[in-house]
């Protein structure tokens, strides 16, 4: 495995897509607590991420590697790429991302909210819980009907986005009546017969759910884990991490693409996200797509006086993901309403390519389109076209089946066809 590595890496740094990498002294690369970012709070020693000069190998394994994909990161690795001098770090996430990413190339995605509050989980950020809906003003709705959103996709689609997601305010479809679920699915097989990639985030899914999904024509379950580990109990208290870490394992297994990250702001330390990077970096297999979402604060809510990141803590986030995760789809998700374009571009620079697209996420609001469109045009940006090739996907990012040729396949060909029109 050592020997596999160095020589993927002895490739790697040959390329010239390192050269400007590779020209850097080593003295520019070493890192230290004191050149940590000046912007943010110094955070108390015992919650500070252990800093590379206390960690050379970790640092010398991390930077001799860079563009290997591996599952198998320490803390301490993480936390030396996540403590790298900004700019350094912005420029060597700029280099791996262009290993196997379009720099240029930025997905534009709609997220909509197909059944709003009333939600029984206690997170303490979302608007959507039923423990706080007085306070929020946030009422529980039914969910929508199959047209209404069918002809919201359509109109995203029109508007040029290529996924889109779907968000329900459940524990899990579980606690749902039969119709209601098979109303999602058969959202998902419509959509996804629009030639758009699907993705849905429904709470906590069985293995069956997962599987049901993935006959629907699901491309992608979005299930992030918010934060580490170590601070989860102080975001909920009505499930655990490792429920969360389930799900994404029935996903996974019933081969549907993972998208999973997390939320920066939840008044979580530097330590937290290291941690939360290290989570995602070492499943089994990286997730298709990280989200970096920053808070958006919701009155009425136990966050609402948490300060929001800055536009920096989120370009420091998403560097350190595409050097630990090269392949995978870092999206710059909710709390863009907040940064300039400079801040965006900063992100775009070390790595994120994806946005959220469309004047409104779940319940809160996003960034205008035209204004999207404009950021396009001055940053050079392009548009990603659904089911361009997903290196850290599952099946369902691969290939792209009509419903109605499932049909045509399942009715002429037996198991064999039937599983080609489903992968």
């Amino acid at each position: 495995m050592a020997q596999c590595r160095q020589a993927m890496a002895v490739a790697l740094q040959g390329s010239r897509r390192m050269a400007a990498w590779a020209g850097l002294s080593v003295g520019a690369r070493n890192l230290s607590t004191s050149s940590c970012l000046q912007h943010v709070q110094p955070a108390p020693v015992e919650d500070a991420a252990p800093s590379a000069a206390a960690q050379p190998a970790a640092t010398r394994a991390w930077q001799q590697e860079l563009g290997v994909i591996r599952t198998d990161w320490t803390r301490d690795e993480v936390a030396a790429v996540y403590n790298t001098p900004l700019l350094d770090l912005i420029h060597t996430a700029a280099n791996v991302h262009r290993m196997y990413n379009d720099p240029a190339m930025v997905q534009r995605c709609t997220l909509l909210s197909i059944k709003t509050g009333g939600c029984p989980e206690t997170c303490n950020y979302c608007s959507q819980s039923s423990s706080w809906s007085k306070e929020t003003g946030t009422k529980a709705e039914k969910l929508m009907n199959l047209d209404d959103v069918y002809q919201a996709a359509l109109r995203a689609k029109d508007s040029g986005s290529t996924r889109f997601c779907m968000g329900a305010a459940w524990r899990g479809p579980s606690q749902v009546g039969k119709g209601q679920w098979e109303r999602v699915l058969e959202m998902v097989g419509r959509i996804r017969g629009l030639g758009m990639e699907v993705c849905t985030t429904l709470g906590m899914l069985t293995p069956e759910q997962a599987k049901q999904l993935r006959e629907a024509g699901l491309t992608a379950y979005n299930h992030n884990l918010d934060t580490s580990p170590e601070y989860y109990p102080k975001v909920t208290s009505s499930r655990k991490y490792e429920d969360r870490l389930e799900t994404l394992e029935n996903v996974r297994q019933a081969g549907i693409s993972v998208c999973a990250g997390g939320i920066i702001g939840l008044g979580e330390g530097q330590l937290d996200r290291v941690g939360l990077l290290h989570q995602l970096a070492t499943l089994p297999a990286h997730p298709e797509s990280v989200p970096i979402n920053a808070l958006v604060a919701v009155k009425g809510t136990p966050m609402e006086d948490n300060e929001a990141p800055s536009g920096l803590d989120v370009a420091r986030c998403v560097a350190t993901a595409r050097i630990v995760m090269p392949r995978t789809v870092v999206r710059l998700s909710a709390g863009r309403l907040n940064f300039s374009f400079s801040d965006q571009a900063l992100c775009f620079m070390a790595g994120a390519n994806s946005i959220f697209d469309g004047d409104k996420l779940l319940t809160t609001a996003n960034n205008d389109r035209n204004e999207d469109l404009q950021m396009f045009e001055l940053l050079g940006l392009k548009s990603r076209p659904a089911f361009v090739d997903y290196p850290s996907g599952n099946d369902s990012s691969k290939t792209f089946v009509s419903p109605e040729q499932q049909a045509v396949n399942s009715g002429c060909g037996g198991e064999a066809k039937r599983a080609q029109a489903v992968a």
